[in-house]
């Protein structure tokens, strides 16, 4: 496998490319390190590939269209059969792959494969969703048809948090429809994404149909500029998300961007307490909050406001540890940087006034010393943007005549 189960000791594995169903070494000169998070250890090495690399993966999507456009519809769906039960087959070991080189915990691993499997088992029932619309008399003498058509070479862009979860939203769906696929995994863990991708060849994924690239912003940039490529997807930052949604869409393509949320959540007094202040926990927690859906903000209103020792007294309760280990509630963050970027925010909100009612900085856990670990953290009295604002406004006017 392309993809280490555990990797050795004494020799760091190259993550490769995937250009016209051949495993390619990369010949670029700048590679990055996969690093377990909650362990520092270097798992394998990953390639920022070069735009002739980029190129190449295009024009072997773009040969493979040609043909792949016309394969009947029926044995595009028996790829996709082969694949989820391949997917089935494989979850424990691709699992763990993911726990190891993102961190989340084993359980939340198997939910992110899973919440992925969905959308290849809808993909597998493409016979009924590719069929087109017919009117007719629209109009005197005039009749109306659709008919549902691939466009060519997509690409996506697939984020570090849900390495399994998003490919899966992405590549089964835009190929069983006929088109041909770029897949650029996050540069931080493509290890279980690649997994995936062996398991899609073995499904009988054509060669050229399914490619994959890894890099940085110049393999981004490249992608969305390609006058070859369609169209393009994208799961991300705001910051990363918005340049690719202007520079892909400025180059002609269709262009899908998901990009950075949070929820937020308002608590009315007649909720099942149990219940909200379990939900909150998990929302908050889960997955290290590295997530879209996770809860930052919860407004408890009127009664609820009570419920606050408790919240805090669940989240206390949760264990921090290794995703591997059992029993684990919040593993670690996904790198250093974004460990130093927590700290950071927990310090602003000390500064700007709100109360730390739950401290997560200095989590040490036991064998696992240099891991990325930050613990559940709580604030309350936190001041809204409207509330600074109506504070300076009024500190303002108290000095005027």
């Amino acid at each position: 496998m392309n993809a280490p189960q555990s990797p050795d000791k004494t020799k760091v594995e190259q993550v490769k490319l995937l250009i016209d169903g051949q495993w390619v070494e990369s010949k670029t000169s700048e590679w990055r390190d996969i690093v377990n998070p909650a362990t520092q250890e270097v798992l394998a090495r990953v390639p920022f590939a070069t735009v002739e690399e980029v190129d190449a993966a295009v024009a072997a999507g773009q040969r493979a269209f040609k043909t792949w456009r016309d394969t009947p519809i029926g044995a595009r769906m028996r790829i996709m059969l082969k694949l989820q039960a391949l997917i089935r087959e494989h979850t424990k070991r691709i699992a763990q792959v993911l726990s190891a080189e993102q961190g989340k915990t084993l359980a939340d691993a198997e939910g992110d494969i899973f919440r992925g499997l969905e959308v290849v088992e809808h993909a597998a029932s493409i016979g009924t969703l590719q069929m087109g619309e017919f009117a007719e008399n629209v109009a005197s003498g005039v009749d109306t048809y659709t008919l549902r058509q691939p466009i060519g070479v997509c690409a996506g862009i697939t984020p570090f948090n849900f390495p399994a979860m998003i490919p899966l939203w992405m590549f089964p769906m835009a190929i069983v429809c006929g088109n041909t696929f770029v897949l650029k995994p996050s540069e931080q863990d493509p290890l279980s994404t690649m997994l995936l991708v062996e398991l899609a060849l073995e499904a009988g994924v054509p060669a050229g149909v399914l490619n994959v690239v890894h890099g940085g912003k110049q393999v981004v940039d490249a992608i969305c500029t390609h006058q070859d490529i369609k169209a393009i997807s994208f799961v991300g930052s705001t910051e990363v998300g918005t340049h690719v949604y202007n520079l892909a869409s400025q180059h002609g393509k269709r262009v899908q961007s998901m990009m950075g949320a949070k929820n937020h959540a308002v608590v009315l007094p007649d909720a099942n307490r149990t219940q909200t202040v379990n939900a909150l926990v998990g929302a908050a927690f889960g997955a290290a909050g590295q997530r879209c859906m996770a809860t930052s903000v919860a407004v408890l209103v009127g009664k609820a406001r009570e419920w606050l020792p408790d919240i805090k007294d669940a989240a206390s309760k949760l264990k921090v540890n290794a995703g591997c280990e059992p029993g684990t509630d919040v593993g670690p963050v996904v790198s250093k940087r974004a460990k130093e970027r927590v700290l950071g925010l927990i310090e602003s909100g000390i500064q700007e006034g709100a109360k730390l009612e739950l401290d997560g900085r200095g989590v040490k856990v036991p064998g696992y010393e240099q891991g990325n670990f930050v613990g559940p953290t709580l604030f309350s009295g936190v001041k809204t943007d409207m509330q600074v604002y109506t504070q300076d406004r009024q500190r303002g006017s108290a000095g005027m005549p």
